[in-house]
């Protein structure tokens, strides 16, 4: 409503400011072809005759501001309305200001109009108020705490990004004046991702990585709908911090599920990168083959099945099921416990060849897993 108000009153305006300039132009002849002058005029007469005829619409301003002295602070006012009206309503004020000063308006070559000169200083203050409103959404999205019971799903910040993305490119969808808009939209993304990567150092009760995760995710499928031109380079950010984050969520997640199982075959690794020899490493203590067998016999086939089975459960449980999320993380899941798998087997084929060693399941058991359980 504070819009189309808005509109309605510079559309009055402008007929009447250029009417008043127009009269005053023709009433006085400037910008004629030609002025005759009556006798000798002193200099400063000559100055302000050569101001009326080559330059009218600056000789007639001083006129026209005696004549309207009271719009620009009446016009300030009501601007000021207009924004506190509704939220972001300086969005409705700068749109439609911006429009008017650049837009049609000011598309002319001729010399800017008195209407035209007093709302550019008025859109200064509108864009001074706009960076306001956008400083204090920044700030707010930046120092925003997690939820204390939060388990999971979008954050609040998020949120509100998405509903100024949303409002602005209403406000602004046909406006071809959007630099202040651009601006403001990479400021707000920023603090947005500013603040979904602050919730590392949150203590929530789910995986801060799984939350990260599904927040960056949730903003790139946002920003392929709408299509912003200026949040490109945050789009592809986003998919690229949503799938680091999934990528550190699947290797903690697997870790814990094979935690000394994966500790074991790492020391392994560690001791055959300071130059132990393969066929020799059987013989350290630490990581002989009768060590090997005892970490073995905590992973028995039916307990690593039920461990992935309570993981399935737990991520279920903090997904949100819009995201649709769930069958992707497993499936890394699922990837990155074969990955593991192969690894083990390759370092027992190498360090303790012959010995008989093995899993207590194979791939295809590994992979029924997964499959039962989806």
């Amino acid at each position: 409503v504070s819009k189309q108000v808005l509109e309605k009153v510079l559309s009055e305006l402008q007929p009447l400011c250029t009417k008043e300039q127009q009269f005053l132009q023709e009433f006085f002849w400037l910008g004629c072809d030609s002025v005759e002058l009556q006798g000798p005029l002193p200099l400063n007469s000559l100055a302000l005759d050569a101001l009326w005829f080559f330059r009218p619409a600056e000789a007639t301003a001083p006129v026209l501001s005696e004549l309207f002295r009271c719009l620009e602070p009446e016009l300030r006012a009501f601007l000021d309305v207009c924004s506190k009206a509704r939220p972001l309503g300086c969005l409705h004020v700068l749109g439609t200001l911006s429009d008017a000063v650049l837009g049609t308006w000011g598309s002319s070559s001729a010399p800017p109009s008195f209407l035209h000169t007093l709302l550019s200083n008025v859109l200064l203050l509108a864009k001074s108020n706009f960076n306001k409103c956008i400083g204090t959404l920044c700030k707010e999205m930046e120092e925003a705490k997690a939820p204390s019971r939060m388990r999971g799903g979008i954050l609040p910040c998020v949120s509100r990004f998405q509903e100024f993305v949303d409002f602005s490119e209403e406000v602004f969808r046909t406006s071809q004046r959007r630099g202040e808009l651009d601006k403001a939209q990479l400021r707000l993304a920023s603090s947005v991702f500013s603040s979904i990567s602050s919730l590392s150092s949150a203590n929530l009760k789910v995986n801060t990585d799984m939350v990260m995760m599904e927040n960056f995710h949730h903003v790139h499928n946002f920003l392929c709908q709408k299509n912003i031109p200026c949040l490109e380079d945050k789009k592809r950010e986003a998919m690229q911090r949503s799938r680091e984050h999934m990528e550190k969520f699947v290797t903690t997640s697997l870790g814990q599920t094979l935690e000394r199982l994966q500790h074991f075959f790492e020391g392994v690794k560690a001791r055959l990168a300071q130059g132990v020899k393969e066929e020799e490493l059987s013989f350290q203590l630490a990581y002989s083959k009768q060590e090997l067998r005892k970490v073995m016999e905590k992973y028995p086939g039916k307990e690593v099945k039920r461990a992935l089975e309570s993981l399935y459960r737990t991520i279920h449980k903090c997904l949100s099921p819009e995201e649709n999320l769930l069958p992707v993380v497993w499936k890394a899941m699922e990837q990155e416990f074969v990955r593991q798998y192969r690894e083990f087997e390759e370092l027992i084929q190498r360090c303790y060849a012959g010995s008989g060693i093995a899993l207590d399941f194979t791939m295809e058991d590994l992979l029924s897993y997964f499959n039962s359980i989806t």
